[in-house]
């Protein structure tokens, strides 16, 4: 009982609606009385011949009038108890949603995607099965049960009664330990649909790899292996569950047998009549459900409680970014305009807290200025624009936008300044339009058109066969990657925020392409920041200053003309890059 407990706060606040349909369920099992009394009443007036046609109908209707009560209260406990359970379902699923949200990204390396939606599906679904069959048949257990062993004992024989319920203690025993065990399994049990389910997403969302390297057959091979030992784990949960249903079989035999050869002998010495007889079995007919609701609830709860600490252990963990808006009224807050300055003495990821991967970062940008970061790949620069998004919050120095620090400015208020281009763009499995209006859904056709002609991606998109009204795909599968960055590029141009981040989002466009675009993002955000993290050194030779990353530090800095006097790293690449232009050129 204790998964019930755990539901408590759900339960207070829905308690009208488990009242009503409690009520409505301990009076089905009232009216379901009713039927197995008249039945006897019938056979001892028919072994008497002492029954008439008129009593004969007034059995009938009687029998009748219960069957309809029996439908009314049927419908208004499953309208009530199984409504209420469609409540937890969203509720849970909501506090998840919101949660998954909420979390940073530290809690999305811990969790991988499948697990996190098979807590959001299965676990929820298993936890909506207590508040809904759960309550049913804990209700037909205690009183449909209690009911009937008191009608039996009332109308015909409380030892018989005694003597045919011997067996029942050790159905409860047997029930408490097979419900233990199938609690361990069914965790067990979880935890593979979950490894399942990793599997399944990783392998649908790098299909064109796998079919790209030919290594589907080996796929499906690690697939089958893993739905193996899926199988394998769930027999033990149905080998389990599967010994309730025998159990209780045997138990409601027992009964039986205990009641023709005890009962049979009563009626022998007219200690109860055969219409009393006939009435006990119909009652024990009666009892066959809330016998068989014992194992059925036990199941149910083992199930719900392992799958409510599942779920809970997702809710109980904390990000490690403090919202300082929590409990205010961000929306009313003005934005945020200023200088964005960056003094970062330290900083490691939280897994590994001993080891610094950014130390002496120093920046000072103006609105209107624009920061280039290069470097070599794991030099800093995403760690940079990931300090930035307030990905982390655990670095020792101070990030400054409009003069506040931003770990004390509310997310919704800062996040809302920031527009964010990955290397690596996320499509919605919608239009064109409605995907470079993701962040501002007001958006005109005019506006939208606009944002896309910046990001040069217009001229591409009327040679759609129906224009902005294209479906992309899911993950903009039908697009290029070039097209997709320039999407994403147009989608955070629409949002014209006060900072842009470009995190190499220009690394599958074409030189002719990347310069147009850069041409267009100095004329738009002239009033506004813009930090580019490239490989490319064509997208940040512009910029008001560049840093060149190496190691977590900062190797050189300064103008594109001041780096290439300094004749380092930077210097060298550009040539590199120069050279090999000129070499595409030429093979053009």
């Amino acid at each position: 009982m204790d998964t019930f407990a755990k539901l408590g706060w759900f339960f207070k606040a829905h308690k009208k609606r488990y009242l009503l349909g409690i009520t409505a369920l301990i009076l089905t099992s009232a009216a379901n009385l009713v039927p197995p009394r008249i039945l006897g009443m019938m056979a001892d007036q028919l072994d008497q011949g002492k029954i008439s046609w008129g009593q004969f109908a007034c059995y009938i209707g009687a029998i009748l009038v219960a069957a309809l009560a029996l439908y009314l209260f049927r419908f208004y406990w499953r309208k009530e108890i199984y409504g209420g359970a469609a409540e937890l379902e969203k509720e849970m699923r909501g506090r998840l949603f919101w949660h998954f949200l909420q979390m940073d990204r530290t809690f999305f390396q811990r969790y991988r995607t499948g697990d996190l939606m098979a807590r959001a599906t299965n676990d929820v679904q298993a936890v909506q099965f207590v508040a809904g069959d759960g309550v049913l048949t804990l209700v037909d257990a205690i009183f449909t049960g209690g009911a009937t062993l008191i009608a039996m004992m009332c109308f015909v024989d409380w030892r018989l009664t005694l003597v045919a319920m011997i067996p029942l203690p050790f159905l409860a025993v047997l029930a408490r330990y097979l419900g233990t065990r199938l609690h361990d399994a069914y965790l067990d049990s979880q935890a593979a649909f979950s490894r399942l389910n990793n599997k399944t997403q990783e392998s649908l969302s790098g299909i064109k790899v796998l079919k790209t390297f030919g290594q589907s057959q080996q796929d499906a091979a690690a697939f089958n292996k893993m739905t193996y030992e899926t199988v394998d784990v769930n027999r033990k949960v149905f080998r389990i569950d599967s010994l309730y249903d025998p159990l209780i079989t045997i138990i409601i035999g027992i009964t039986y047998m205990i009641t023709i050869v005890y009962g049979g002998t009563m009626v022998t010495n007219k200690t109860i009549s055969l219409g009393q007889l006939i009435s006990f079995v119909a009652y024990i007919g009666t009892m066959v459900w809330p016998m068989f609701a014992i194992g059925y609830l036990f199941n149910i709860l083992e199930r719900g409680s392992a799958s409510y600490d599942r779920i809970m252990g997702l809710l109980h963990e904390k990000s490690l970014i403090a919202d300082a808006g929590e409990g205010l009224d961000t929306k009313s807050m003005p934005k945020i305009h200023g200088d964005l300055r960056c003094h970062v003495v330290a900083f490691a990821y939280p897994d590994e807290p001993d080891q610094d991967v950014l130390s002496d970062i120093d920046f000072d940008l103006k609105p209107g200025q624009t920061l280039g970061l290069v470097g070599r790949v794991g030099s800093g620069k995403t760690t940079i624009i990931q300090l930035l998004m307030r990905e982390f919050d655990n670095y020792r120095g101070r990030i400054v936008f409009g003069g506040r620090d931003i770990r004390q400015i509310p997310l919704d208020v800062y996040l809302n300044e920031i527009s964010y281009v990955p290397q690596n763009n996320f499509l919605f499995s919608t239009s064109v339009r409605d995907n470079i209006a993701f962040a501002k859904p007001e958006a005109s056709l005019e506006e939208v058109e606009e944002a896309a002609k910046k990001s040069a991606l217009h001229d591409d998109i009327l040679l759609f066969e129906k224009g902005y009204d294209t479906m992309v795909g899911e993950n903009g599968i039908s697009l290029s990657g070039g097209q997709k960055q320039r999407m994403s590029i147009a989608r955070a141009l629409l949002r014209d925020s006060e900072i842009l981040i470009l995190d190499d989002a220009l690394s599958a466009v074409d030189a002719k392409t990347e310069k147009a675009v850069l041409a267009n993002l100095r004329a738009e955000r002239a009033d506004k920041t813009t930090v580019i993290a490239a490989h490319r050194l064509s997208s940040v030779m512009d910029a008001d200053e560049i840093l060149v990353m190496a190691q977590g530090k900062i190797a050189e800095r300064g103008t594109h003309e001041e780096l290439l006097k300094l004749n380092g790293w930077y210097a060298r690449m550009w040539r590199r890059q120069e050279l090999a232009a000129k070499v595409g050129e030429s093979d053009e």
